[in-house]
């Protein structure tokens, strides 16, 4: 979740997110980092042999025009989302400072196709608490300060 990060300085100073994460309405897993570090940390406390699997992820799915939404509740003004054109985004990502933006794309490319999934046959499917509203206020808070 923390990865919203880079969407509130568009959000407050312009009133929209620009988003790679397409459909805009699709929500998908995300966990925040504080409930990554208490499931690691139960996880090593565990007995286990061999190869376990834990999947991890907050308490809802989340899409862009959710983080959009949450960012007008938390900023007080109009958010929306807009969807960044494929074609686009190599040049951006180069400008971010990525030399090698490719498998950033393909990672995307993976959500936005569905083969990046959930679901994985034996896995352990672990649930954070901690809310994108909570993950939001913070970094607003941090942003604006």
């Amino acid at each position: 979740m923390e990865n919203a990060a880079w969407d509130i300085a568009p959000a407050r100073d312009g009133g929209v997110i620009p988003s790679f994460l397409q459909p805009l309405d699709r929500a998908i897993p995300m966990i925040a980092t504080a409930d990554v570090g208490s499931a690691a940390a139960a996880l090593l406390q565990r007995d286990w042999e061999g190869v376990h699997i834990a999947e991890l992820q907050g308490p809802a799915p989340v899409s862009p025009l959710d983080i959009a939404a949450t960012l007008a509740t938390l900023l007080d003004r109009p958010v929306r989302a807009e969807a960044v054109p494929h074609a686009e985004w190599e040049g951006l990502f180069r400008a971010q400072g990525m030399r090698n933006p490719l498998p950033r794309i393909q990672m995307v490319d993976g959500f936005n196709q569905g083969w990046i999934a959930f679901g994985a046959p034996g896995a352990e499917r672990l649930r954070g608490t901690t809310t994108l509203e909570q993950v939001l206020g913070r970094l607003v808070a941090r942003a604006i300060c």
